[in-house]
């Protein structure tokens, strides 16, 4: 069974410096019908004015990828961390006991567009950590390429929860395929462009869960961009 969540479905708030829209309840957007799919409890899609980002705030017990679409952010933490992240880069932290940071926007000039993750943790009060590792777009051109898991497969991000996360650029006309096992589930979530999964069209900034499904065929007409989860 596929049940699609269409961009213009999710939430939307417009801060003037931040446009955000939400595929599961977050602050004061609340959906009950839309909290949460398994472990994924969180995907935020940012767009972030030249100049401005989020100030230094906290977070507990959550497992916070991000995945940079257009531009660059820049990452600070109170574990002494800095970094600037770039499409092609993926960030994971994992919060914990407690870890503060802050992501903004560097460029004078130009927007970034994110997508910031949040995951359930498998406990909670984990040590607090953060890392960051390219994952070339080239190497997931038409493809799916392992971004995060909780065995560091193929040189991927840990995360604290049975969830592997991938993500592929697809060439027009190109079609990537994922078995599923019978016991699990799925999330897509298209970043760019426009995708057929299992013949079910899904454009840009819609998601779709997946249960019941044994093998998910992605394509793109004219090419895209999906983060693809495979979940407990």
């Amino acid at each position: 069974m596929i049940k699609i969540r269409k961009s213009e479905d999710r939430g939307h708030i417009n801060m003037g410096w931040l446009d955000t829209r939400h595929t599961f309840s977050f602050g004061d957007y609340h959906d009950p019908a839309h909290v949460n799919f398994r472990h994924l409890r969180v995907i935020n899609d940012d767009i972030v004015a030249p100049g401005q980002g989020f100030g230094m705030h906290e977070h507990r017990d959550m497992e916070i990828i991000t995945y940079v679409i257009e531009g660059q952010l820049e990452h600070k933490d109170s574990l002494g961390h800095g970094a600037v992240i770039r499409p092609g880069e993926v960030q994971r932290m994992s919060a914990g006991r407690g870890i503060a940071h802050s992501e903004f926007n560097p460029s004078r000039t130009e927007a970034v567009r994110l997508l910031q993750i949040w995951i359930f943790p498998e406990k909670r009060g984990l040590d607090p950590s953060w890392d960051q590792k390219e994952f070339p777009i080239a190497k997931r051109r038409n493809r799916l390429g392992l971004l995060a898991s909780p065995d560091e497969a193929d040189g991927s991000l840990k995360v604290h929860q049975d969830v592997r996360l991938y993500a592929a650029t697809l060439d027009a006309g190109a079609e990537v395929s994922h078995a599923l096992d019978p016991q699990r589930y799925a999330w897509v979530q298209v970043a760019r462009g426009g995708v057929e999964l299992n013949g079910q069209q899904l454009s840009e900034g819609d998601g779709a869960a997946v249960s019941g499904e044994t093998r998910l065929t992605i394509r793109s007409k004219d090419g895209a961009e999906f983060l693809l989860f495979d979940l407990s």
